[in-house]
């Protein structure tokens, strides 16, 4: 034992030092982990630190396409909602005044029980220019249309007369046309004239009340009706109002401008008087 200790007494002696370092280096780390644990993490780290942003950025857009798909459906549903609604508000409306319409001309029959025959027609053309003024309906000889016929509106507004007619069409002269002339009375005053159009005044979308008889006071406002003389046409049917009255170019006698009742621009369906009995 003494030889080995004297031979080999220094080299135990430096063996049980690095046993001893080593040993402390070890408890060092053990608090953390192992070295090579240690420097496995730290050469990682930055691309743990990646790879996290990357997935984190992955989540997010697919996040962000599903949000949007989901808001992207339910806008589309949204619009289909609010497309319907729309519909059946257009569709309310037109019922409303659909039934408005029944209600005046069921109001019109009762009260003008002369009118005895009514055809509801559809306006398939509106044409008005410098020359002329007139509609195109959708009824014709095939529904008992004849030339000559009055159209009014549902409230019994005087519109036109039918000038020519075809199998299912015919052609109505607005009361403002030229060509149109109605024996016409002043509700008021009883004053008998002509309801005609003239160049001047039908761009303007106005008739003129001529012939009246001399002394006659009318007042703007005054409410302008067919006179029925003749028999040609009904009585009583609303032509339109006193604008203004004037004097004509030979300063003799005066006229009257006539504004219409009828809307003719915003018409869509009008009523063709097929028959009526004269009233004296």
């Amino acid at each position: 034992m003494k030889e080995f200790l004297k031979r080999y007494g220094l080299w135990v002696l430096f063996a049980t030092a690095v046993i001893a370092v080593g040993l402390a280096l070890l408890s060092v780390f053990s608090t953390t982990s192992s070295p090579l644990v240690n420097f496995a993490q730290t050469v990682t780290s930055p691309f743990r630190a990646a790879y996290t942003s990357v997935a984190d950025w992955v989540q997010d857009k697919q996040n962000y396409y599903e949000d949007t798909t989901a808001l992207k459906a339910e806008n589309e549903e949204l619009k289909q909602e609010i497309a319907k609604m729309e519909a059946d508000m257009r569709q309310a409306q037109s019922d409303s005044e659909e039934n408005k319409r029944l209600r005046n001309l069921l109001n019109l029959r009762e009260q003008r029980r002369d009118l005895s025959d009514f055809e509801a027609a559809t306006i398939t053309e509106h044409s008005t220019s410098n020359w002329t003024s007139y509609l195109t309906l959708n009824r014709g000889t095939d529904h008992g249309v004849e030339k000559n016929d009055c159209v009014i509106t549902d409230s019994g507004y005087l519109v036109g007369v039918v000038s020519d007619v075809g199998n299912n069409w015919c052609t109505v002269l607005n009361i403002i046309d030229t060509d149109t002339s109605l024996g016409a009375q002043v509700f008021r005053t009883d004053d008998i004239g002509v309801a005609e159009g003239d160049f001047a005044l039908m761009g303007k979308g106005r008739l003129r009340l001529d012939f009246l008889p001399t002394g006659a006071q009318l007042l703007n406002g005054d409410l302008v009706v067919t006179s029925g003389l003749g028999g040609y046409y009904p009585s009583g049917l609303v032509i339109g109002t006193v604008e203004e009255v004037q004097t004509d170019d030979s300063g003799a006698t005066s006229y009257a401008v006539l504004q219409p009742s009828a809307d003719f621009d915003s018409l869509s369906e009008v009523f063709i008087i097929k028959s009526f009995d004269i009233v004296n």
